[in-house]
C-alpha cells in the first residue's frame, strides 16, 4: 500500500529531496549502502544455511551423569579453589567474596558437580574456566545452587570478565539440579566458544544478557528462566560467519529481555522445545501507525531505534522446523537479515512491528503461524506459502513483498521508475490456509502476486487508499480458493493471465455479514465472515466455470454475477502504478541489523 499512502506528497518529497540533496547520516556525512550492526560495526552477512542439530551435543553432553565412587570431592571455604587437572569434581558449600577456578591443561576435560553450592562475590565471576579443552558443570539431581556477582566486575589482566560464569572454552551445563544465576552489572553466563545447556532447571537475572557465547548457544533439554537487561540469548562472532549461531533442539525457555529475546550473528534455528519471548516491555495491545517520513508516530511521539526490542533475531537465515515459539515484542517478533523459514512447529507473534520480517525471501511450507497484533504481519523480499496455516492481524499490510530495497517501507529511494515493478519481489501462495485481517492492503507485492492453490482468505481495508489485493506485477490465480473482501476504492481484481475464474462483486456488507458463493443449483461453493465491513469482494474457486450464473449473498444483500469471461469486474485501484514506489532506486531502502 506504499505507493498509495505516498501518492499525495510524493510532488513536495521530491521537491524536499532535490533540495536536500543526498540522504546523510546525523552527522552530516553520507550514508553508504553497507549495513551496519547496532554497536556502530559492519554488519556480517552469512549466507543462509540449515544446521544439523544431529551433531550439535556429544553423549556426555546430554548425559549429565558420573560415577560418585572415582570423583573427587571438594568442600567450598576460604578464598576458593582452583582446579588444574582433568576429572570429575563433586563440590559443595560456600563461599563470600570466593571463586572457583578452572585452569588445566588446554586438552582437559573437567566436570565439576554442584551438590548444593552457593557462591557469592563482589567483583569477581562465581566461576571462571581460565583454560581447559571443555568443562561440564553438572547440577546435582536435588541440588540447589546459587551463585552471584553483586558489583562491577573486575578484569583479569587483558581478559574482561564479565559474566557469573566465564568460561574462555567450551562450556556445558547438565544434570537435573537447579542454578541460579544472578548478576547486578554484568552478564549471567559468558562462553567464549560454544555453551550448550542440557537439562537443569537454570535461572538467570542479569543486568546484561543473560546467555551469552561467541560461537554458539545450543540448548538440547532442560528449563530455562531468563531475564536481561539486554538480551536473553546473544550468540555473536564477528570473525566467522559460520559461527555465532543459536540452535533450539528441545527444552523450554521463558526469557524476558529488555532487549532482543534472542540474538545471533549467524543463524537461527529452533527444532524443538517451548519458547515465550517477551522483548522491550512486549507488543503493544494496539500498533500506532507510523508515519515513514518524520521518524515519528502519528501520535507525534519519537520512535526510538536506538535498542533494539526484537524477539528472535538473526543476521544469517532464520528456519523454525519444530517446537513452540511465542512471542512479544515491541519490535519485529520474528527478524531475519536473510530469509525466513517456517518448515513446521507452532508461532505465535504479537509484535509492534513485523510480525515476520526477512531482508530476503519468507517461506512458509508447514506448521502454524499466528500473528495477532503487528504492524504488518509477514514481510520479505519475496513471500512463499505452500502449506500449513497462517493468520495475521496487521494494521497496516497483512502480507508485504516488499521487494528490491524496500524493507522501510518506501521503495529504495529516488533514482528509478517510480512505478516500475520489482522483479525480485513477489508473493505466491501455492499451499495451504491464509487469513489475513489487515487495516492496510491485505496482500501487497511490488512484483507479482500469484495464488495456484490453497485457501486464501481476506478482511481488508475499510478506507479507499488500501485494498484487499495489491500488486505492482501480475496479478494472476490459477488455482486454490481466495475471498478478498474489503474497501472499493483501490480494488483490484485478478489479472488476464489467470486460468482460473474470478470475479470482484460490488457489495457491501458489515462486520460479520458472511460473504457467500452459490451456484445456479443452489450449492454453496464458498463461504467466508470478514471482520470488518466492506465494500466490495474479490471471489475465486475452482468450481466457477465461463457462460455459468452464480449468486452471491453479503449480509441481507444479493446479487447475480454471469461469468461471461475468465475474469469479471474490475475496480477502480490503482493496480497500474506497478507496485509504488519500489522501483525507486537510492537512498532510502531499509535498514540493516539493529
Amino acid at each position: 500500500m506504499k505507493h498509495k499512502r505516498f501518492l499525495i506528497i510524493l510532488l513536495s518529497l521530491l521537491l524536499g529531496v532535490a533540495l536536500a540533496g543526498c540522504a546523510a547520516n546525523p552527522d552530516g556525512s553520507a550514508q553508504t549502502a553497507s549495513s551496519v550492526s547496532s554497536s556502530g560495526e559492519a554488519a556480517v552477512s552469512p549466507a543462509a544455511q540449515t544446521l544439523d542439530t544431529a551433531d550439535l551435543f556429544s553423549d556426555r553432553d546430554l548425559a549429565g551423569d558420573y560415577d560418585e565412587a572415582t570423583a573427587t570431592a571438594v568442600t567450598l571455604s576460604g578464598d576458593g579453589v582452583t582446579i588444574s587437572q582433568e576429572g570429575v569434581y563433586i563440590l559443595s558449600g560456600s563461599l563470600t567474596d570466593g571463586q572457583i577456578v578452572v585452569d588445566a591443561d588446554d586438552a582437559a576435560k573437567v566436570q565439576l558437580v554442584l551438590n548444593g553450592v552457593t557462591v557469592t562475590n563482589e567483583s569477581l565471576a562465581a566461576i571462571y574456566v581460565k583454560q581447559a579443552d571443555k568443562v561440564f558443570i553438572t547440577l546435582a539431581q536435588g541440588s540447589q545452587n546459587a551463585l552471584s556477582v553483586t558489583g562491577a566486575f573486575a578484569a583479569d589482566g587483558d581478559v574482561n570478565v564479565d559474566g557469573v560464569i566465564f568460561a574462555k572454552d567450551d562450556l556445558t551445563v547438565n544434570g537435573s539440579g537447579a542454578l541460579t544465576v544472578t548478576s547486578a552489572q554484568g552478564h549471567g553466563i559468558v562462553c567464549k566458544d560454544d555453551l550448550k545447556i542440557t537439562g537443569g532447571t537454570v535461572t538467570v537475572t542479569a543486568a546484561g544478557h543473560a546467555l551469552q557465547a561467541n560461537d554458539s548457544i545450543r540448548v538440547g533439554d532442560g528449563t530455562l528462566t531468563l531475564t536481561a537487561g539486554k538480551d536473553g540469548l546473544h550468540a555473536e562472532n564477528t570473525d566467522d560467519t559460520t559461527q555465532g549461531y543459536i540452535a533450539l533442539v528441545g527444552g523450554a525457555g521463558v526469557v524476558t529481555a529488555e532487549g532482543d529475546g534472542m540474538d545471533a550473528s549467524g543463524v537461527l534455528q529452533i527444532d524443538g522445545g517451548d519458547w515465550n519471548v517477551t522483548a522491550g516491555g512486549g507488543a503493544p495491545e494496539q500498533v500506532r501507525t507510523y508515519a515513514q517520513f518524520g521518524n515519528q508516530w502519528t501520535d507525534g511521539t519519537a520512535a526510538d531505534d536506538s535498542v533494539s526490542t526484537k524477539g528472535v533475531k538473526a543476521n544469517g537465515a532464520i528456519t523454525v522446523t519444530g517446537g513452540t515459539l511465542t512471542v512479544s515484542a515491541a519490535d519485529d517478533a520474528v527478524h531475519a537479515n536473510a530469509g525466513v523459514t517456517v518448515q513446521n512447529g507452532t508461532l505465535s507473534l504479537a509484535s509492534g512491528d513485523d510480525g515476520i520480517h526477512a531482508d530476503e525471501a519468507v517461506v512458509i511450507s508447514g506448521g502454524s503461524v499466528t500473528v495477532s497484533v503487528s504492524y504488518e504481519g509477514v514481510e520479505g523480499q519475496s513471500i512463499d506459502v505452500t502449506g500449513g496455516t497462517v493468520s495475521v492481524t496487521a494494521s497496516d499490510d497483512g502480507f508485504n513483498a516488499a521487494g528490491g530495497n524496500d524493507q522501510s517501507g518506501f521503495g529504495g529511494g529516488f533514482g528509478g521508475d517510480p512505478f516500475a515493478s520489482s522483479s525480485d519481489s513477489y508473493l505466491h501462495i501455492s499451499g495451504g490456509t491464509v487469513h489475513v485481517n489487515a487495516s492496510g492492503d491485505g496482500l501487497d507485492s511490488n512484483g507479482e502476486l500469484v495464488i495456484s492453490g490453497g485457501v486464501t482468505t481476506v478482511s481488508g481495508p475499510t478506507d479507499n487508499g488500501n485494498g484487499a489485493l495489491d500488486t505492482g506485477g501480475t496479478l494472476q490465480i490459477t488455482g486454490g480458493v481466495c475471498v478478498a473482501a474489503g474497501s472499493a476504492g483501490m480494488a483490484e481484481n485478478f489479472g488476464a493471465s489467470s486460468t482460473q475464474c474470478a470475479m470482484l462483486v460490488n457489495l457491501s456488507g458489515n462486520a460479520g455479514d458472511a460473504v457467500t458463493l452459490t451456484d445456479a443449483d443452489g450449492n454453496t461453493l464458498v463461504t467466508f465472515t470478514p471482520e470488518k465491513a466492506y465494500q466490495c469482494v474479490i471471489i475465486s474457486c475452482p468450481e466457477l466455470a465461463v457462460g455459468q450464473t452464480y449468486t452471491v449473498t453479503a449480509g441481507s444483500n444479493t446479487t447475480t454475477v454471469e461469468m461471461t469471461d475468465t475474469i469479471v469486474g474490475a475496480g477502480t485501484g490503482m493496480g497500474g502504478m506497478q507496485g509504488g514506489m519500489g522501483g525507486m532506486q537510492g537512498g532510502m531502502g531499509g535498514p540493516g541489523r539493529r
